[in-house]
């Protein structure tokens, strides 16, 4: 397999204005994006990024889940395409990078080798997967979900927003309902460049990240049942404050989680106290603890102790619990050639860089599943994401283009 020249490089100034002109369609109101998936604005994203794949001679294929594929013909007819992307869809208040930047990069990837006439005996696919964010329709990774056999089509198209529409239903309106079987598509390979989404490559003053493994996630769903009272005339011995349980639980998660540093994170985001009164002490609270690990035994042990050092301290305090697992995936360890094609070529490109495990899901995450697959990611300013506020250089940009470049290339094989 032929390595492609060090002096091989995208146009960061073109892409650059790719994400530029896309961040023009469904603007935030604070600098970023609310493009939301089966939006009247994700139609026109789609369109757009349809416009510029038609006009760098690629042909756009569509599935019954709305992903879009949009291929670049390789010499060799028999040969599998190495595909590559990320999504379109925003967060309601979402930057201007996530999942954004790995499908221009993807365009460019493609305008470079047509300015360069370059050709490979395996086609490239520039892919836009359906619903990444899982916003507006739950699960997270929707679409992709679907095509690596993780979902029925069936019961994603059932999937609800807050206002009752299905998913199925709002894929049809806005027109995007494509007639290709999902799944049916075979890969020789899937590359996915993107954002940090956390704060480690701008700390550590590094170029790229090669994503060697995604990590697992365990939502566990906790129910304390204590009793609500008047908070100025029940005697403290006669308490049974449900969130003063939940504290100690809280910082029991925030030891198991340390426990197993320095991959291994843990913390509850989503909080409910009934009756969330001034002058009542809870009587009941429900919370998710969201455990994440790159190893399964050690999530399995994150759970297990979270669970029996809850009911410790709730029969401790005269309180019940109840544990619900409301989600979770197992860890993801990427394909080693792949990930050696994206070490190679930040290395080849004179780019500093370090290994990284992904603390985000991505749609790599499932395709994973069914062909080989690696991600590279470049810094964001702070770490911040899923943020209006969420910013990248040009430069950090055009170095993971030109990384996803080389590493597929050297997957798709030059020809010549």
């Amino acid at each position: 397999m032929t390595a492609p020249g060090e002096n091989l490089k995208i146009n960061g100034d073109r892409l650059w204005d790719s994400l530029m002109d896309m961040a023009k369609i469904g603007p935030g109101i604070a600098g970023g994006n609310n493009r939301q998936t089966l939006t009247d604005e994700d139609a026109e994203g789609r369109a757009l990024f349809q416009s510029w794949c038609e006009a760098a001679g690629m042909t756009m294929g569509v599935d019954t889940m709305g992903n879009m594929f949009a291929t670049r013909e390789g010499t060799d007819p028999d040969a599998l395409p190495v595909y590559v992307g990320s999504h379109l869809d925003t967060q309601p208040t979402g930057g201007k990078y996530d999942g954004v930047l790995g499908v221009l990069a993807g365009l460019e990837l493609i305008r470079s080798m047509n300015d360069l006439d370059l050709k490979t005996k395996h086609p490239i696919v520039v892919t836009n997967w359906t619903n990444e964010e899982g916003t507006r329709f739950a699960p997270a990774m929707l679409a992709s979900g679907v095509f690596a056999n993780m979902h029925t089509q069936d019961w994603a198209y059932d999937r609800e927003d807050a206002e009752g529409k299905k998913f199925g239903d709002e894929l049809k309106r806005i027109g995007w309902v494509g007639d290709e079987e999902v799944g049916a598509r075979k890969m020789h390979a899937f590359f996915e460049l993107h954002i940090e989404q956390g704060p480690i490559l701008e700390a550590e003053d590094k170029d790229i990240g090669v994503v060697t493994h995604g990590q697992g996630l365990s939502w566990t769903q906790v129910t304390i049942t204590g009793k609500e009272s008047h908070t100025g005339s029940t005697p403290m011995p006669m308490r049974k404050n449900a969130g003063l349980a939940m504290s100690k639980v809280l910082q029991l998660v925030d030891e198991i989680a340390w426990s197993h540093k320095p991959d291994a994170v843990g913390a509850a985001g989503h909080i409910d106290v009934f009756p969330n009164s001034r002058n009542v002490i809870p009587g009941k609270v429900v919370f998710t603890v969201d455990f994440r690990s790159p190893n399964l035994a050690v999530i399995e042990d994150m759970e297990n102790r979270l669970k029996t050092g809850a009911k410790e301290i709730c029969d401790e305090m005269g309180m019940q619990v109840e544990f619900e697992k409301v989600g979770g995936f197992d860890p993801v360890e990427f394909d080693e050639a792949c990930v050696t094609a994206v070490r190679n070529a930040a290395e080849r490109l004179g780019y500093s860089h370090r290994n990284l495990i992904s603390g985000a899901g991505h749609d790599a995450c499932w395709i994973n599943r069914v062909a080989p697959t690696a991600m590279v990611m470049c810094p964001c300013v702070d770490g911040l994401s899923h943020n209006e506020a969420e910013e990248i250089s040009k430069e950090w940009a055009t170095a993971g283009a030109d990384v996803l470049l080389h590493a597929v290339l050297e997957t798709a094989e030059i020809v010549g």
